[in-house]
């Protein structure tokens, strides 16, 4: 029997909204995993600037350590630590999406700064998150700076959808390392930064240059626009604990 327009409307209607519902409460449900998710992954990148996490499987013991070896604040471009922003909320480091962050004006940004101690509770080094562009889309970084702000003590990549076997090799701890030692000021107290050089396999790089990779020219561009533009934003904050620690 032929069904009229209106039931197969409101049949439409009815399959609507019980599917929609049970989306909506299957998203409500997993929303605190997610969350614990995106919490562990942050927590993981920033641990990864500093010490080899590679072979900590328990969760657990990866927010375990971070409690215990990190602290954190927020700055902002003048490098003051802000713990408030305009609505009087509280502002916590670890849930500045600096993605989103990344899309205000410099001076309009919250800039987060993490604190890895050493066991004395001494601070160790200092981590700043930072976001650019690669070929394709995203890339972004946790660059870890030894406690003279200077030096890298070791950084964490990541990207979005660099090509595999060039750009995407960002990621590797063979291409990582090359940054650590490197320095950020020169010896006038300038910042330079830290460049990727064109091509594989060059040999007598400067203190303020790292070796390429073959085939991810607009990669390494990027990472290069990503580090000077964030550094440049953290200057402030660096040169005064500098100024504070001497």
């Amino acid at each position: 029997m032929r069904q009229s327009n209106l039931y197969v409307i409101l049949f439409a209607i009815g399959l609507t909204v019980v599917f929609g519902g049970a989306l909506s409460l299957t998203s409500v449900g997993l929303k605190p995993l997610q969350d614990k998710q995106v919490e562990l992954d942050t927590k993981k990148k920033i641990l990864g600037a500093v010490m080899d996490i590679s072979t900590i499987e328990d969760p657990n013991e990866i927010l375990r350590i971070y409690g215990e070896k990190v602290k954190s604040i927020v700055v902002d471009i003048n490098g003051d630590e802000v713990t408030t922003d305009a609505k009087g909320n509280p502002i916590i480091a670890e849930k500045v999406n600096i993605q989103k962050n990344s899309k205000l004006d410099p001076e309009d940004r919250n800039y987060p700064v993490f604190i890895f101690l050493d066991d004395s509770g001494a601070i160790e080094s200092y981590i700043f998150p930072t976001f650019g562009s690669g070929l394709w889309d995203w890339v972004s970084s946790y660059i870890a700076l030894e406690g003279n702000l200077n030096t890298i003590k070791g950084i964490a990549f990541d990207h979005k959808s660099e090509t595999p076997g060039l750009g995407a090799r960002i990621t590797e701890p063979k291409v990582q390392n090359r940054y650590i030692g490197k320095q950020i000021y020169n010896a006038q107290g300038e910042l330079m930064s830290i460049t990727m050089v064109k091509g594989e396999g060059n040999t007598g790089l400067g203190d303020h240059e790292v070796d390429g990779m073959s085939g991810a020219t607009m990669t390494a561009k990027g990472l290069n626009a990503m580090l000077e533009k964030y550094l440049e934003c953290y200057s402030a904050f660096i040169e005064k604990t500098k100024s504070q620690n001497s």
